[in-house]
């Protein structure tokens, strides 16, 4: 497969999409990573890919300047392979999202990690300020359509499964390692984690 090949099964880019893309965070991005309670961050330490998660309460990202904002690093299993990531490599990508809203954000630039306290405590929940902060520096901003989403249901209860359609995480995890864990129930693995939250 070429470029050219592609560009030949796909043909030209909508007008639209080809000049959406900005540099700096304007009203309207401010206000969708405002409302947004949940990101996806892929990073690469030059070789391999990794994406992680990211969902706290509306706001929990702040826009710092027009060309960057924070993002906390919440309590997790401590494998931090994004964050050293970004050590080796440090551009990254994120799309945000809010629930309800089909169309996502998308921000692509270059991540640096930040310990200092007096940022860190910015962040602080139930007591607890994050470990370290993640500062990205924007180099490209654009919208994504919602035909994804709107696709997947994402965002309509009806098309959700009634019953969990998969193993619990602690089930999961016992199959995958071959290792003894604390409890298979989804109630114990509900409550770890709101244990561990922050």
């Amino acid at each position: 497969m070429t470029p050219e090949r592609l560009r030949e099964i796909y043909g030209d880019v909508s007008p639209r999409a080809a000049v959406k893309t900005i540099d700096r965070f304007d009203n309207h991005c401010r206000a969708f990573i405002g409302n947004a309670t949940f990101l996806v961050l892929a990073t690469s330490d030059g070789r391999d890919l990794d994406v992680s998660p990211k969902g706290d309460p509306a706001g929990f990202v702040t826009v710092e300047s027009e060309t960057t904002l924070l993002i906390p690093d919440r309590p997790g299993n401590n494998r931090i392979d994004g964050l050293l990531n970004i050590l080796a490599c440090p551009k990254v990508a994120l799309i945000f999202m809010i629930p309800s809203v089909d169309e996502t954000l998308r921000v692509n630039g270059v991540a640096e990690i930040i310990d200092d306290p007096a940022i860190c405590d910015q962040f602080r929940v139930k007591g607890r300020s994050p470990k370290t902060v993640t500062r990205v520096t924007a180099e490209e901003i654009f919208t994504h359509c919602g035909k994804a989403p709107l696709r997947a249901g994402l965002w309509k209860p009806e098309t959700w499964p009634t019953d969990r359609p998969v193993p619990t995480l602690y089930e999961m995890v016992r199959d995958h390692a071959e290792m003894d864990v604390p409890s298979t129930d989804q109630a114990d693995v509900e409550a770890l984690y709101r244990e561990t939250l922050y």
